[in-house]
């Protein structure tokens, strides 16, 4: 028992719906708003401190959810009562103890609370085990950052053996006996980032794209936005299911971005290639990289990973092995990644490289960032449309991690309303202008 464990007091949450400027368009669907679940935590400890924290996410139950059966606002009724359940029991949970613990017993009511909250949506099918990681995130990263903010420290100087008695043995396998997160966490954030910009399917590439500008006074292009704020990475949304449009796609964005950065003389660049899982099978994946290394080698030389090829079920998918197309790039899981099991069973089929996401819960990212260090695989930090505090608690996510290059931030892009505020009192984290995140700042009590 330390004196830094805490229990939680009570939780609140409030919802807010944001309209994109303009729409995402990713695995066939899609969205034009970000539903946001906002939580604060109060939390006392042991020895009679008591403090607040702050959780955000977007539900992104189109991401979370896609369903045949379901409708969205069936999906996001059901994820936002989801979230209101985990925050009245966590909030009736008498002991004190490390937000690591508090929020792993809390994940062992997860199935029970996503049942009640489907049949109070009236939705006509179970809610995935990802839908549920997303609706109780923001109820978890209150939790982490009322613990730091309570203690007056840093969320990621908490993770050693001071202040959380537990190994990772207990959470992962006996390999992990005896660590903890610190060994695989840093203490101070590395001071900048790249930021990833993406290019949805939607996205207008040049002027000869723009059929309808927003007119808002953002950039309307991606040849705009390369030069706004002076961007180095790109990901690349892409079909899956069209392999001449997808070919076609890539080679699009590097005609634009090459000449772009001709005119401007900026730094090298490079990309990442997102199918969403629309892939049939590793063939598609396989001849999309011989072909586009001879139709755009200089696209090709620039790919750093691939994201999520195949289906998000790969016990029912167990056909869909990436081991030859990791060969030729690094393959991550995204969707698939709900568990310890699901990573154990991604390196199995061939993935070579994880996609963390904050949404699916502070601690769930921070245990599978630490096994993928472990197993010496990639890793990347993905986004959800995050904004505000959403999108710094992702970004602090990835400037802990030490193998972590880069960090995906498209809030500024769609729902640049989300960020207001923020802005003003982390400038170097939402005003971009050498394609970087200036992460120093993200030291304060807290997560962030």
């Amino acid at each position: 028992m330390r004196d830094s464990d805490i229990r939680v007091r009570s939780i609140s949450t409030r919802t807010e719906r944001i309209g994109y400027r303009t729409p995402i368009k990713f695995g066939g669907r899609v969205v034009t708003d970000a539903v946001i679940v906002e939580a604060c935590a109060e939390v006392e400890t042991r020895d009679g401190r008591r403090g607040s924290g702050l959780g955000s996410m977007p539900m992104g139950n189109a991401w979370a959810w896609p369903s045949a059966r379901c409708t969205g606002e069936q999906t996001l009724r059901a994820m936002l009562a989801m979230a209101d359940a985990v925050a009245t029991g966590v909030s009736e949970r008498a002991e004190f103890d490390h937000p690591i613990e508090i929020t792993h017993a809390m994940a062992s009511s997860y199935d029970a609370l996503a049942e009640r909250a489907v049949t109070e949506a009236q939705a006509p099918e179970s809610m995935p085990k990802l839908a549920q990681l997303v609706a109780a995130s923001p109820i978890e990263a209150a939790i982490h950052d009322a613990h730091g903010k309570t203690l007056g420290v840093n969320s990621y100087r908490l993770l050693g053996p001071d202040h959380w008695s537990a190994d990772l043995g207990r959470y992962l396998d006996d390999s992990f006996r005896g660590e903890h997160l610190d060994r695989y966490t840093l203490v101070d954030p590395k001071p900048s980032m790249p930021l990833y910009h993406l290019v949805g399917a939607l996205d207008p590439l040049d002027v000869c794209d723009a059929e309808r500008p927003v007119g808002d006074g953002l950039p309307e292009t991606l040849a705009e936005w390369i030069v706004f704020n002076g961007l180095t990475h790109l990901k690349i949304k892409l079909a899956g299911d069209d392999l001449e449009w997808d070919l076609a796609r890539v080679s699009r964005v590097e005609r634009v971005a090459s000449e772009t950065h001709a005119r401007h003389g900026t730094a090298p660049w490079c990309y990442s290639l997102d199918f969403n899982e629309r892939c049939a099978n590793v063939d598609y994946v396989l001849e999309f990289l011989v072909r586009l290394e001879s139709e755009s080698p200089d696209a090709y030389r620039r790919t750093q990973y691939l994201e999520q090829p195949t289906h998000r079920d790969l016990r029912a998918h167990r056909e869909n092995r990436m081991h030859r197309a990791a060969k030729l790039k690094p393959v991550v899981i995204d969707e698939s990644l709900v568990d310890y099991e699901s990573l154990l069973l991604a390196r199995e089929q061939g993935y070579s490289g994880v996609a963390l996401k904050a949404c699916k819960g502070h601690a769930e990212a921070l245990l599978m960032g630490a096994a993928a260090q472990k197993f010496g695989m990639f890793l990347c930090v993905q986004d959800l449309t995050c904004v505000g505090p959403s999108f710094l608690h992702s970004a602090s996510l990835a400037a802990r991690l030490p193998t972590i290059r880069a960090i995906e931030g498209n809030g500024r892009q769609y729902c640049p309303a989300g960020n207001r505020g923020w802005e003003e009192r982390y400038p170097s984290m939402f005003r971009i202008g050498d394609g970087r995140v200036g992460t120093h700042c993200l030291t304060g009590p807290g997560l962030y």
